[in-house]
């Protein structure tokens, strides 16, 4: 559901027979003063109880640490297995809650109520939980798909500007990977986006998810087509764990993408002139597309794709381009090619 406010979530819920079950509202510090009374009186009539966990806001307490805290609390609560979380928040809410709601009586059923635009075309869409081990992201988790996903859209005239780009980032990467239609709409719309038109954000939205939706329901699971979803992100994640999250994740995946299509430039595959435009529109949108004066080495970086999740057999698996709107993945990319691009995220490689 993808609607400008609150007013019909109670009417969504009728639906989902939470008649007489507990519901826990799980939500951090930042956006439990903005939205969770809203929430709470939307669920309140339709269910028997209705309680709130809060926790610190950020990504560092992804973790099983404050896991372990929310299954103490339901468990005081005497939560069964026919008893319903809502994940109100970002996508560090929506993660944490999702695989809690996976692992907690072997699974309960859970509610995605995403309110950055990231999550709002990411996190919440799939069925992907998980949280960070150390500073492994996403190393612990689940495959485990929300009952409803209800996107209030007027939740983004409360974000951040740099909060609000952030979700750019994916969007950006859904036109690369699968509708080069949908990306040049994106570049022509940039004005109305970045005045958070909520008409053209909800179309914009709306096209992402499809995207998204598509995509993993032909691959729940991430055995083939869904892995190109991860498109910007093998870069991506190695910086952000190098930057220890300073970073957003969606800064993470634009610097990421850049390099991506980089790398598929030199392929021959696009031209190097489209991997301007990209590196020029995450800028019109405030995303990094170089690497900042942050002290990180190329090899560190590639040290770092090494330890994450998407390897497989000991090969990366990095998504590239044939062309804008068609991705695939591929074996080969090798160290020399990844440092190459990482130079050139530095502004020490030639554009050819």
């Amino acid at each position: 559901m993808i609607e400008s406010s609150f007013d019909h979530l109670g009417e969504e819920l009728k639906t989902l027979d939470v008649n007489g079950k507990k519901l826990c509202i799980v939500t951090d510090s930042t956006v439990a003063p903005l939205y969770l009374e809203q929430v709470r009186g939307q669920l309140q009539p339709q269910c028997g109880q209705v309680d709130a966990f809060t926790f610190p806001a950020g990504e560092e307490y992804k973790n099983l640490d404050t896991v372990k805290k929310l299954y103490e609390f339901l468990i005081l609560k005497r939560y069964d297995r026919s008893d319903v979380l809502v994940a109100l928040g970002g996508g560090v809410v929506g993660d944490l809650c999702g695989y809690t709601a996976a692992t907690y009586l072997r699974g309960i059923r859970f509610i995605q109520i995403p309110t950055t635009l990231l999550s709002q075309v990411d996190s919440s869409i799939g069925g992907k939980t998980g949280v960070d081990f150390d500073a492994y992201k996403n190393m612990v988790g689940a495959f485990h798909m929300p009952i409803l996903v209800y996107t209030n859209t007027a939740t983004l005239l409360t974000l951040t500007q740099e909060q609000f780009c952030c979700g750019m980032g994916e969007i950006i990467k859904h036109g690369l990977i699968k509708s080069q239609e949908y990306y040049q709409w994106i570049r022509e719309q940039k004005d109305h986006i970045l005045a958070r038109d909520l008409a053209v954000c909800e179309t914009m939205i709306l096209e992402s998810d499809k995207i998204k939706r598509a995509v993993v329901e032909k691959d729940p699971t991430e055995k083939g087509d869904r892995a190109l979803l991860n498109f910007g992100h093998t870069l991506g994640h190695a910086i952000e764990k190098l930057m220890q999250f300073q970073l957003m994740h969606g800064q993470c995946v634009a610097l990421g993408c850049a390099g991506a299509a980089y790398l598929s430039a030199k392929r021959g595959e696009i031209t190097m002139e489209e991997t301007i435009q990209l590196r020029e529109l995450l800028e019109q949108f405030g995303l990094p597309s170089v690497l900042g004066d942050w002290g990180l080495n190329p090899q560190d970086i590639i040290a770092a794709t090494k330890n994450d999740k998407k390897m497989e057999s000991g090969k990366i698996k990095f998504v590239l381009l044939h062309q804008i709107g068609n991705a695939y993945v591929d074996r080969t990319v090798t160290d020399d090619e990844m440092t190459d691009a990482v130079l050139w995220l530095s502004g020490g490689a030639h554009e050819e």
